[in-house]
């Protein structure tokens, strides 16, 4: 009999979820508006126990395994800190509430931690002893995973990332996410952000526009600094990057290299594995199914 998982990756503006067996096999992919702006974050946590139900009806289903953007004490399955994108959500037991809605057993854990998971698991990250996982896109996230296990930190704060500081007081996500890039060309062309995207930046520099090549190659610059931090302090075997930003893997990842290997000595530069994210948009729920599965068995 084929064991099923609700799964589900719950970010800013939208919520993955699918159906998943015990085996990493994904299906009934789809999203809903995450609303939580709008609606709250009960009202969110209702929506996402519904189709939980609704997978319980017409499969037999072991539990509901949950992505989610924040910081989360994973054990108790509280959010500890939500941001500014997700208002009420801090101090909620993400698992009492949706084990309780749904009366299935329910795992929670960091978006990028199982973006990480999700690659160690089924993606670019096999046979990685000591693999680093960012995610470029608005914000950058971080996960550090030893011998298949992710590190959490003292306080489920390890790989935030995306706060570690780029020259003197700059953050990183400041300087090399997607929101920086294209706040930059639009300051350049000095126009409104709003009318402008990362799709159009690269496509308008494949076409050889200079200030979308300046401004792409300063955020590569950036970015490359802080792999190089990340790579000095961890030494990773592997670093994989995911997000948005890999999408333009084939265009970006020459001038990567290139900065990399100014910005990293030999013995690091040489023996660590640069790569990008496999399983793109399913990442997150495999690496949910993965922690459900783990978090079961103990």
């Amino acid at each position: 009999m084929i064991v099923w998982i609700s799964c589900f990756d719950i970010g800013g503006t939208t919520i993955k979820y699918g159906l998943c067996n015990e085996e990493g096999v994904l299906t009934e992919r789809s999203e809903i508006p995450t609303e939580i702006m709008e609606n709250g974050p009960h009202a969110m946590l209702m929506k996402v126990a519904d189709i939980a139900n609704i997978h319980k009806s017409s499969h037999d289903v072991a539990g509901v395994a949950i992505a989610t953007a924040g910081i989360v004490d994973t054990e108790s399955g509280t959010i500890l800190y939500g941001g500014n994108n997700f208002p009420g959500y801090e101090g909620i037991n993400i698992k009492e509430v949706l084990t309780s809605m749904s009366g299935l057993p329910c795992s929670v854990e960091n978006d990028v931690n199982c973006v990480a998971l999700g690659e160690y698991w089924k993606g670019a990250g096999q046979r990685s002893r000591s693999l680093f996982c960012l995610t470029v896109g608005t914000g950058i996230g971080g996960a550090a995973m030893i011998d298949g296990k992710l590190y959490h930190g003292a306080s489920y704060c390890a790989g935030e990332i995306g706060f570690m500081k780029i020259g003197s007081s700059t953050s990183f996500e400041g300087v090399a996410s997607m929101k920086a890039l294209i706040e930059n060309v639009a300051r350049a062309r000095q126009i409104s952000p709003k009318d402008i995207d990362g799709k159009k930046i690269f496509k308008q520099a494949k076409s050889g526009d200079a200030v979308a090549n300046l401004a792409i190659q300063r955020m590569v610059d950036h970015l490359a600094a802080g792999i190089a931090n990340i790579c000095y302090l961890y030494n990773p075997d592997m670093v994989i990057i995911g997000g948005g930003v890999s999408a333009q893997m084939r265009y970006i990842r020459p001038m990567l290299m290139k900065s990399l290997e100014k910005q990293l000595i030999p013995p690091i530069y040489e023996n660590t594995r640069i790569t990008f994210a496999n399983l793109q948009n399913d990442a997150g729920m495999i690496g949910a199914v993965y922690h459900f599965l783990h978090e079961q068995s103990m």
